[in-house]
């Protein structure tokens, strides 16, 4: 066996949320899902944009997921739903905490990844998120623009 490390597989990425929030806390999670959903999702058919996280009743649900249907999926199933509710897998005092600081002031839980764990089973990584001003994004533009020229030129 080799000493390399296993590293997770990233297989959809929310780029709105990081260019949108500040990511406070990020916590992991697992997912569930149907057979046909994690075929599709391995080959990269989904999208995290404006999906959220909600918390109900004591159980954390993702909202507005976009999975499309997998292209090989038998023709008896016909409702599927791409944007359905999925259920988060967490620990019950994660979910506590992560309830509790939600209701401060401008936080709000969102979808940052989704993954294969080392195990691979399909993880989700949300993070507790508060709201960017208009004036933070133009200063990450900005920040962004100076560090990809001083790269091009070589310091």
């Amino acid at each position: 066996m080799s000493d390399k490390k296993f590293e997770k597989k990233v297989l959809v990425t929310n780029k709105k949320a990081y260019h949108n929030y500040h990511i406070l806390e990020e916590y992991e999670a697992g997912i569930v899902l149907s057979g046909y959903e994690v075929k599709s999702l391995r080959l990269h058919n989904a999208s995290l944009v404006d999906s959220l996280v909600r918390i109900n009743n004591g159980e954390a649900f993702l909202e507005n997921v976009y999975i499309a249907p997998y292209t090989q999926i038998s023709t008896h199933i016909q409702d599927y739903q791409s944007k359905r509710l999925r259920k988060l897998l967490l620990h019950k005092q994660e979910i506590v905490k992560i309830f509790s600081k939600s209701k401060e002031k401008g936080l709000t839980v969102v979808p940052l990844e989704i993954y294969v764990s080392k195990y691979g089973k399909i993880k989700t990584l949300i993070g507790l998120a508060k709201g960017k001003t208009t004036y933070d994004k133009r200063e990450d533009l900005k920040k962004r623009d100076i560090k990809r020229e001083m790269e091009r030129e070589g310091f």
